[in-house]
């Protein structure tokens, strides 16, 4: 490239050196600046860089100094600080839906936002019990049409699949995916996603069974947005999505019920956290307290329930007692 279009590019070629090498622990003399330059086939002089990074400064761009033995330049404020930004990586780390390959990225992305020296703190290891990696790197495009159906007022069409075990095929891949309806395509009215568990869920509308309904979006495949037009406004303007996140455990639908549980004052830090603090609980004794919420009554729900002991217990209704000591029973009976 002629030298006089390189001289053209010098201010941005100088911010690009400023902004990868330089932070508040590693300034750059003048003289190096000279060097770094020189290096993109850039010469210019003492004087003139004096005057290129007033200008820059002038821009936006924080410039600062320090003067030891010789006087180094650096930048010093950014739009993300490294503490920030190590939540961040810590974030995307531990978060099971976001793939390996995605996570490093994503954090290689993250680390442009600082010097290559700021940069090596943002490689972390994060240790997340019971966590594993989403291998559907298409979640990303699916969460990215979602939206974009949400703000166009547009139904979609997808494929939902379910892990199935197959003993009959490869004994390296005994745990499949499957679709489910035998591939029939669903069509719903999307209105809301929300992140429950470390999943991402569709919460929509389901015309045909005109019913709020929730789909693991990780399951959702071949997502289009249609032409039709949304349904579902009217019961989505009484729909409470944080109640429903509350009360819907790990998203596995069961029947909605309000329940009354007695619980141990020590576990108040438990339900607070499931439910928030501002859920109404009232004095039962010196050592309990009693609460009422709405839940669905699934599985995942009396899970939850049985790994408290006997520090909560259900008060009301009948149906819900009598479904926790049935499957309790069922559980007791496969060890005997």
């Amino acid at each position: 490239m002629p030298r006089s279009s390189m001289q053209k590019q010098k201010l941005l070629y100088l911010q690009k050196i400023m902004l990868e090498k330089t932070d508040e622990a590693h300034g750059l003399t003048v003289a190096q600046l000279e060097e770094e330059l020189a290096e993109y086939g850039i010469a210019a002089s003492r004087k003139a860089l004096y005057d290129d990074l007033k200008i820059l400064e002038e821009s936006g761009l924080d410039v600062c100094s320090t003067r030891t033995n010789t006087v180094k330049y650096y930048v010093g404020s950014r739009d993300f600080e490294i503490p920030e930004l190590k939540l961040l990586v810590d974030a995307i780390q531990s978060s099971k839906f976001i793939t390996r390959k995605k996570s490093l990225s994503l954090i290689k992305k993250l680390g442009k936002l600082v010097s290559e020296n700021e940069a090596k703190q943002l490689v972390r290891q994060v240790y997340v019990s019971n966590r594993v990696k989403n291998v559907n790197e298409r979640i990303y495009y699916s969460v990215d049409k979602i939206y974009a159906a949400i703000s166009e007022n547009k139904q979609i069409s997808f494929d939902y699949y379910m892990w199935q075990v197959n003993f009959g095929g490869d004994p390296e891949k005994r745990i499949v995916r499957v679709p489910r309806k035998n591939g029939e395509r669903y069509f719903v009215s999307p209105w809301a996603l929300c992140w429950d568990d470390e999943n991402y869920y569709l919460v929509a509308y389901d015309s045909a069974a005109d019913m709020i309904k929730h789909y693991r979006v990780d399951k959702m495949e071949d997502i289009e947005v249609t032409q039709a037009a949304r349904d579902g406004g009217r019961q989505f303007d009484k729909f409470d999505i944080v109640r429903y996140t509350k009360g819907v455990f790990s998203m596995f639908g069961g029947e909605e019920t309000e329940i009354t549980l007695s619980v141990d004052n020590s576990l108040v830090g438990v339900i607070a956290d499931r439910f928030g603090s501002d859920v109404f609980i009232s004095r039962e004794s010196d050592e309990r307290f009693r609460v009422n919420i709405r839940v669905m009554l699934s599985d995942q729900f009396y899970a939850w329930l049985f790994g408290l002991g006997n520090k909560v217990k259900i008060i009301s209704p009948q149906n819900a007692i009598f479904g926790f000591k049935n499957k309790i029973s069922h559980i007791y009976d496969e060890y005997m």
